[in-house]
């Protein structure tokens, strides 16, 4: 017979896989499609349960996000140690659980910790994120909490994170590559501003316009869009040139500009 939390399961499961395969990445950040994420775990595992997900960068290890301070609290118990089931699910790519707590032989120095807090079963699993150690985490506070079932929601949900976490971090690079690309073309119109400035100034070519840019640049050991935007808001151009052997003077001379002027 089937009772009404098995019943429940499969409606819950399918809720949370419609919403977190529609998260439109275009309209959320980072951060809160990760907490998204973590919700919907939540709400797909039997109540009382509490998710997290970890992320590994540099081999440093953090919580992206948590639906509660038992699960943040049991993942960083874990990384001041250096292992425990969601560094060895992230870092081995495997499924990690503990059935219950009370009976558990492995990491003696983090069980103590895991119970005192209230957690008796949990569950960990990989995130398989492309160029992303990632591990899906579930704590609950009573023993053998999870059915066959239920593993199996856990490894397909984490299975869709994974698709969010690769368009997220495609998507972000995306953005920083338009970003970077707007300001290389901001620099690039200053200093085109502050070449035309010199060439009307002086009667320079455009080449010699760009290294007498350079050369201020050198001598005053700032990047050349910064001379740049300077002459361009200032119509300033000094240029600190290193004092003849012997001498301590530093004042700014006047461009040199081959008697064009």
């Amino acid at each position: 017979m089937t009772g009404p939390a098995d019943s429940e399961s499969p409606a819950r499961t399918r809720a949370a896989h419609d919403e977190l395969s529609h998260l439109l990445l275009a309209e959320e950040n980072p951060q809160s499609v990760l907490q998204r994420i973590v919700d919907l775990v939540k709400r797909a595992m039997p109540e009382g349960s509490e998710a997290s997900i970890t992320v590994l960068r540099n081999e440093q290890a953090t919580t992206a996000a948590f639906t509660g301070d038992l699960a943040l609290d049991l993942d960083e118990v874990q990384y001041g140690r250096g292992h425990g089931p969601c560094l060895e699910a992230a870092l081995g790519g495997h499924v990690v659980e503990i059935v219950d707590g009370r009976a558990e032989s492995r990491w003696p120095d983090y069980i103590p910790r895991f119970l005192e807090r209230g957690a008796v079963s949990s569950i960990a699993v990989p995130v398989p994120a492309a160029h992303l150690v990632a591990g899906l985490n579930v704590y609950a506070p009573s023993a053998d909490a999870y059915t066959a079932r239920d593993r199996q929601v856990v490894v397909e949900l984490a299975t869709h994170a994974a698709v969010v976490l690769t368009n997220m971090d495609t998507l972000q690079d995306a953005r920083e590559l338009a970003e970077n690309l707007q300001k290389a073309m901001e620099y690039r119109s200053v200093i085109e501003q502050a070449k035309g400035i010199l060439i009307e100034r002086f009667k320079l070519t455009p080449d010699e316009a760009f290294r007498l840019l350079a050369e201020a640049s050198m001598h005053n050991n700032r990047k050349v869009r910064d001379i740049a935007e300077n002459l361009v808001l200032t119509g300033s151009l000094e240029i600190r040139f290193p004092p003849p052997a012997g001498t301590t003077s530093t004042a700014p001379r006047e461009p040199r500009d081959g008697g064009r002027r």
